[in-house]
């Protein structure tokens, strides 16, 4: 099994798991001081979603906008009063949690895996990457749409 297929398999068997793991990191996190005033099941709706578009992104053939995705992203949470940072941050730590997690199954034990790792960890980059980048546009559209009817 490909390691992008493991991390896929990890992600929708673990997205729980993940989502609660970020979740106590960011409210942990001095750099994510808004998001403590939402719900937790909203927070962790967030972790899911985002889990949810990357295990999706990662199999072959599963269609997934990601740019219109992360637009709307960044617009919901330019509405809901997150500076740009915050908004940022949260999906560097979802990344970071699921490195971690890898990390801790131990699947990266021959050369091979290393290999295949790298490889994910490029898919994976680029995906966040993507994510962060339309983030920001649908943020900063959000902000103009904002200033421009006041």
């Amino acid at each position: 099994m490909l390691l992008s297929d493991q991390l896929v398999k990890i992600i929708e068997d673990r997205e729980n798991h993940l989502a609660v793991n970020w979740f106590n990191d960011v409210m942990e996190s001095q750099y994510t001081p808004h998001i403590k005033t939402f719900p937790r099941d909203e927070v962790l709706g967030i972790a899911l979603k985002v889990l949810e578009d990357l295990a999706c992104w990662l199999k072959p053939g599963c269609e997934t906008d990601s740019e219109k995705t992360y637009k709307r992203f960044g617009e919901q949470f330019y509405f809901k009063g997150f500076r740009m940072e915050e908004m940022m941050m949260l999906l560097v730590l979802i990344k970071r949690h699921i490195w971690l997690h890898l990390l801790a199954e131990g699947i990266m034990t021959t050369n091979l895996e290393v290999y295949q790792a790298l490889d994910v960890n490029n898919k994976v980059v680029l995906y966040f990457d993507r994510a962060i980048f339309f983030s920001l546009i649908g943020f900063k559209n959000a902000r103009s749409e904002a200033m421009a009817a006041s």
